[in-house]
Order: structure tokens, then sequence, then C-alpha cells
């Protein structure tokens, strides 16, 4: 086993309700730090599992369980290129110079900001290219990847969950007015 640390963003549960750390410690998230930051519930797990997502998956399910809506997972999925310095340990100037391609080729192109002076990058492609490269230990990478898929499994439930909503509000509607 091993401890993986992430956070799950999440919302839907009344931060001044008095059972609401209780209702988290009951479900499950007795390894995690709750707290409530910008109309957003954070819970921070340092999970104990034997792999990055079966960590993400039972913390999504102990995070459902008591309640909340899960919104995302972090650490942040878009990064910049002083986060990429954080997160890696590289020099911010080696970051640069290898999104310049001065370093090595085809460092993966952002993906937000792209005209700002604040690009953003998708945090998976960069650590898989970063692996590549020998910049990254491998299970860094697994990492990414896995909460860009847990992230992209969350958007397509709550996509799909949005659309069967209006699809059976609006069938309601058809077998009300046939009636």
């Amino acid at each position: 086993m091993k401890t993986f640390e992430f956070s799950i963003i999440a919302s839907g549960l009344d931060p001044e309700a008095e059972d609401f750390a209780d209702r988290f410690f009951e479900a499950g998230c007795d390894d995690a730090t709750i707290s409530f930051q910008k109309g957003h519930i954070i819970v921070d797990f340092a999970r104990d599992a034997v792999s990055i997502d079966a960590a993400i998956c039972s913390a999504v399910d102990c995070v459902a369980k008591a309640g909340a809506h899960v919104d995302r997972v972090e650490p942040d999925p878009l990064v910049s290129l002083s986060d990429i310095a954080a997160r890696t340990g590289l020099s911010r100037a080696a970051i640069t110079n290898y999104s310049k391609g001065d370093r090595a080729e085809n460092f993966p192109p952002p993906v937000a900001r792209v005209t700002s002076k604040t690009s953003l990058y998708d945090w998976a492609a960069v650590a898989t290219w970063l692996y590549q490269h020998d910049q990254l230990p491998r299970d860094k990478a697994i990492e990414a990847e896995a909460v860009r898929v847990a992230n992209a499994a969350i958007e397509s439930h709550a996509e799909l969950e949005a659309a069967l909503k209006g699809s059976l509000s609006a069938y309601e509607k058809v077998l009300d007015e046939a009636a």
C-alpha cells in the first residue's frame, strides 16, 4: 500500500451544519481534512491504497456517501510554467526552455490562455512528456493521468445526469400533454 495525496472539490452541503464534518468522517473520510474555501468544500486526502485510481475512486465514493456533490479532483489539471516547476522541482528557467523548444522538442502546447503571458498547460500531458524525457518519475506521470481520467469521468457523469434529467422532464411533459 502507498499513501496518495489529492483533494476532492465538492459542493452541496451547508458548512455551517452541526453535522458537517461528522458526515464526512462517518462516510469514510477519516483520512482527510475538510475545509470550506471560496464557496467550495475541500476534502484533502492522504489515502492508503494499492494504486492512485483505487484511492481516488474510494475517496469519491466516500465524499458522495457523505451527501456532497463531487465537482472535481485536484491537483488542478491546468498548470502554468511556474506550477510545473513547483510540482517537478525543476527550475522555472528549465521549464521555460522546454516550453520554447530550446532543450527538447514537442513540449505540449498550452491549452488555455494561449495568448496571455501566463498560458496554462494540461498537467497530464506535461507530466507524460517530462517522464518521457527522464525529468519526472513514472508514478507522478501516472498520478497526473489518473486525476485527468477521474475528472473526465466526473464531468461525463454530470453531463449524462443533466441530459437524462432534461430528457426525462421533456418526456414527462409529452406524456402529460398526451393524457
